[in-house]
């Protein structure tokens, strides 16, 4: 049995244990808010609390309990609920991001994502304010992306901006937040670098899915571009974002310690394995290949949240 039969084998298995559970169309609510997802946001915002530590070392222990609140309001509400509005109206029949086969999306989906948003910015309102704030810009962001007449995930690069933002900056920003330390120039050179990478990595996501988008009319910023131009973007924006690491580590004085320029040289490094390799084999890609090539990329994401942790602490 091929490694792809094995992984269908075991979605089955896993799907039919799911529905058992959460019957009707239980489930199928769960899976379109791509839990699969889930571990990554909660990284890269518990990244933003990690750096807050920088800056003051005695926010750990007394800021634990807001982290695990907003975790749970950041990722699972206003998250989910963004994917789940988004799988409404996208209704895709293929592979999507962190969500293979999706299942047809239940009736009551829209609704189910904006309550679960909803929901999610009451409870962030006893949140630190500065949570709060980017919580609701997210939840704008959110409703502007997604749903018609709107629905600017179909406008080439207001696409690309909003991501750059809700998850790029404002997702370890919300982690910062929770700690009630105040952002200070190193750290909002390090949280804004963070907009430029999602920029790189942005149209990755999208380079598998460029024939569906195009069947529904979508004009997305890969559609625009190509897969070429699309991969040559992601390439300067991750220079863009490594020069803006620099500069957060200049600004702090960190760049001094030797640890600091050896950590953001091996995420450097990690994108350009990637990157490099398939803009040069793009014209014979599938789109399974694009796709793998996507994962790949959000490996050198999770190394450079590293790299950027070990250089500011």
């Amino acid at each position: 049995m091929s490694g792809a039969e094995r992984h269908a084998v075991e979605q089955s298995r896993f799907r039919q244990l799911g529905y058992r559970l959460l019957p009707g169309e239980g489930f199928s609510y769960l899976l379109h808010m791509r839990p699969r997802e889930w571990p990554i946001m909660v990284a890269h915002t518990t990244l933003g609390f990690a750096l807050a530590q920088g800056v003051d070392k005695t926010v750990h222990g007394s800021r634990l309990g807001a982290l695990l609140a907003g975790l749970v309001v950041w990722v699972v509400m206003l998250n989910g609920g963004t994917l789940a509005l988004n799988s409404a109206f996208d209704r895709d029949e293929g592979d999507i991001g962190y969500l293979d086969a999706p299942p047809a999306p239940p009736r009551h989906l829209a609704l189910f994502g904006f309550a679960l948003m909803l929901v999610g910015q009451a409870l962030a309102l006893a949140l630190p304010r500065g949570f709060a704030i980017a919580y609701a810009i997210c939840f704008t962001m959110s409703l502007l992306y997604s749903v018609p007449p709107v629905r600017l995930k179909a406008v080439a690069g207001a696409d690309w901006i909003i991501n750059m933002i809700g998850f790029g900056t404002l997702t370890p920003y919300a982690g910062w937040a929770l700690t009630l330390v105040p952002l200070d120039r190193a750290g909002a050179w390090a949280l804004g670098g963070f907009a430029p990478l999602f920029a790189a990595l942005y149209p990755l996501t999208q380079l598998y899915q460029l024939d569906e988008d195009r069947a529904r009319g979508d004009r997305t910023l890969a559609l625009a571009l190509g897969v070429r131009g699309s991969l040559t973007l992601s390439i300067v924006a991750a220079l863009v974002a490594f020069a803006c690491f620099v500069q957060s580590m200049l600004v702090s004085g960190h760049l001094e310690h030797v640890r600091v320029p050896i950590a953001l040289a091996v995420a450097a490094a990690a994108w350009l394995v990637v990157l490099i390799p398939w803009i040069v084999r793009a014209p014979r890609m599938l789109p399974a290949a694009h796709k793998r090539g996507m994962y790949a990329a959000l490996v050198a994401w999770a190394v450079t949240d590293l790299a950027v942790l070990i250089a500011t602490n």
